[in-house]
């Protein structure tokens, strides 16, 4: 269903993660809206970098005045980390989580049962290992230019 300007749902979030990625290193939401081209405002760069930084999918550094924004874990990494927490959502909104998952679970492939089974045994972040003490780091203001 497209939103207000005429994207399907997550197709803003996904150019700037393509962005992001084309871009090689840490941007700011300005370069960010460079690469994206015209017709999008600031703040709905902003907002977007905010949602994905919420998401985990994006890191961010400070940048003088500004945050520099970075893929978590590669382009791979980032969109790991938006479906998560898509599935996060959908998990707490519901009633029987003990049913949603062994339901999740049964219904799996044995290839994806065993690798479900592994990362449960061997490494309980479910990713790299790397430690996410960024995420937290740095939440304050709501001006838009110098936070998220």
């Amino acid at each position: 269903m497209p939103d207000r300007a005429g994207r399907a749902r997550g197709e803003l979030e996904r150019e700037v993660l393509a962005a992001l990625a084309a871009g090689g290193r840490a941007l700011t939401a300005t370069e960010v809206l460079d690469q994206l081209g015209g017709g999008l405002a600031y703040t709905t760069v902003m907002t977007t970098l905010s949602r994905l930084h919420a998401k985990h999918a994006i890191t961010r550094i400070r940048a003088g005045r500004a945050f520099a924004y970075a893929l978590a874990g590669g382009t791979g990494g980032a969109q790991a980390s938006v479906t998560a927490f898509k599935m996060h959502r959908l998990l707490d909104g519901g009633h029987d989580r003990v049913g949603v998952l062994s339901r999740f679970v049964a219904d799996l492939s044995p290839q994806d049962e065993r690798l479900l089974a592994d990362i449960l045994g061997n490494d309980r972040t479910g990713h790299d290992g790397s430690a996410d003490h960024e995420r937290g780091a740095g939440d304050g203001g709501a001006d838009g230019r110098s936070d998220s």
